[in-house]
């Protein structure tokens, strides 16, 4: 039997992150993986629709070209090209992954992995190509995968996710989003810019329900502008084939029901681990509410094997799995690291964008703190105007009685690109009054954070703010 000091299961950023920091401290990894390295991130996630997100900013841009003094005629967009170009970063970049792997010293097999014992691990490659690896230490980077509604309908093979709509080859006239989480606003918004009427049924009282509710009532407001319809506070019921396409049936806020008819239909809830065929329970790994269980330090409860990224549930995206993924391997490794989710940015690319770290204001209230909070609008900055996005706010929370920063939420031109500077000053326990004593470049975005740690004690610069 052949053996290796560590196996990791899992090709995508969890998985490959935790393969190469393991070799580079000098241990004998082999990675599996059953598809491309990369996992959702690369495929199937944040590198497509970012992509398409970033088409459709190019195409909203040449339409209002004309403020600028520039004429564009005889502007078309081609589906085919736009997938085309997706589909070469794609591959640039499971190439590039490949790449690390191999200047790192990892050993890469092509195959589905499954642990026979806790040490052991038995490989799948197809066509009867199947080997067993023993291990003294096993990463299970195993990820997830789209949630399919318990709704009549909703499995139907023609209902999309998100991963379908990442491929079409042809843009639908109307579509309902059943889902107005991260994914699903994503979607509607490259949609609608492409030129799709786009419904979205939310379940929760708002879309984006784990964000501040004031900065998603800026972003209601935005999509509605361009054209989707929201539906919040609404339970579907079932997707039936109608001669159009997809019927959609569910009930209002109000408990009445509604039907909405479109030329195709989307599910995008959310995804759940990936779990499955791979001898937790044979191992004895514990598992809860789906997830596998770990520690801070990203051990499950059976010696020397750990888990790392969405399956181990959490907050499911890829620079946590990032994170995760360097603790296991440090740990595999005799080193002693421990996971800090304190400061995580989380970032959603619709337009204008979502950012945000920390608490939220309705989160901070139910924890006790006694709040001061500031805020500068996108309308008062220079660059706003100069871009031409005025949509928007920075919204900065922070307890009171000592002034540390509990919160920081974005909703405008480059929100996501903004949060870094708030995240640093979480994990640093910066206050208010950090931020306004470091220099901020002019002109530039940048100084919308600086005004909104301003305006927490109503000193904000460059709008009258409502405190005075």
């Amino acid at each position: 039997m052949e053996k290796r000091d560590i196996m990791v299961i899992g090709g995508g950023p969890a998985g490959y992150m935790a393969a190469i920091r393991a070799s580079q401290l000098g241990g004998k990894v082999t990675l599996v993986e059953e598809k491309n390295l990369g996992g959702i991130c690369v495929n199937r996630g944040c590198i497509p629709t970012k992509f398409l997100l970033h088409t459709v900013e190019i195409y909203q841009s040449i339409k209002d070209a004309g403020q600028y003094g520039i004429s564009v005629a005889g502007t078309n967009l081609d589906l085919s090209k736009m997938q085309a170009g997706k589909n070469k970063v794609i591959s640039t970049l499971i190439s590039g992954v490949e790449g690390l792997l191999r200047r790192n010293n990892v050993e890469v097999i092509s195959g589905r992995a499954k642990l026979a014992q806790p040490k052991q691990v038995k490989i799948d490659s197809g066509q009867g190509k199947k080997q067993t690896i023993q291990a003294e230490k096993v990463v299970i980077a195993t990820g997830s995968k789209p949630i399919v509604l318990p709704i009549p309908g909703a499995d139907s093979p023609d209902i999309m996710d998100a991963e379908g709509m990442l491929s079409l080859d042809r843009l639908p006239k109307s579509l309902v989003m059943v889902g107005g989480g991260v994914i699903g606003v994503e979607m509607a918004t490259i949609l609608a810019k492409l030129g799709c009427k786009v419904s979205i049924v939310e379940m929760m009282p708002h879309i984006l329900p784990t964000q501040d509710a004031e900065v998603v009532a800026v972003l209601d407001e935005a999509l509605r502008e361009d054209g989707i319809e929201i539906y919040c506070g609404a339970q579907v019921t079932g997707i039936k084939d109608t001669k159009g396409g997809k019927l959609v049936t569910f009930s209002d806020s109000n408990k009445v029901e509604k039907k909405l008819e479109a030329e195709a239909a989307a599910v995008c809830v959310g995804y759940r681990p990936n779990i499955e065929g791979l001898g937790l329970d044979e191992c004895g790994i514990a598992i809860e509410r789906g997830c596998i269980q770990v520690s801070e330090r990203m051990r499950t409860s059976v010696p020397d094997i750990y888990a790392a990224g969405d399956v181990v549930g959490g907050i499911m995206l890829a620079h946590v799995s990032f994170a995760e993924g360097r603790v296991a391997a440090e740990n595999v490794m005799g080193k002693d690291c421990q996971i800090d989710y304190q400061a995580v940015p989380q970032c959603i690319f619709t337009l204008p964008e979502v950012a945000s770290v920390g608490l939220t204001e309705e989160e901070a209230v139910a924890r006790g703190y006694k709040l001061g909070v500031g805020r500068f609008p996108f309308v008062a900055s220079g660059m706003a105007k100069i871009l031409g996005e005025l949509r928007g706010l920075v919204k900065i929370i922070t307890d009171q009685d000592y002034g540390q920063i509990l919160g920081v939420h974005i909703v405008g031109p480059r929100a996501t690109s903004l949060i870094p500077e708030a995240a640093l000053a979480m994990k640093l326990e910066a206050r208010a009054e950090d931020i306004i004593a470091t220099m901020h470049a002019h002109p530039t975005l940048s100084e919308a954070v600086w005004e909104a740690a301003l305006d927490v004690t109503g000193e904000a610069i460059h709008f009258h703010s409502w405190k005075h």
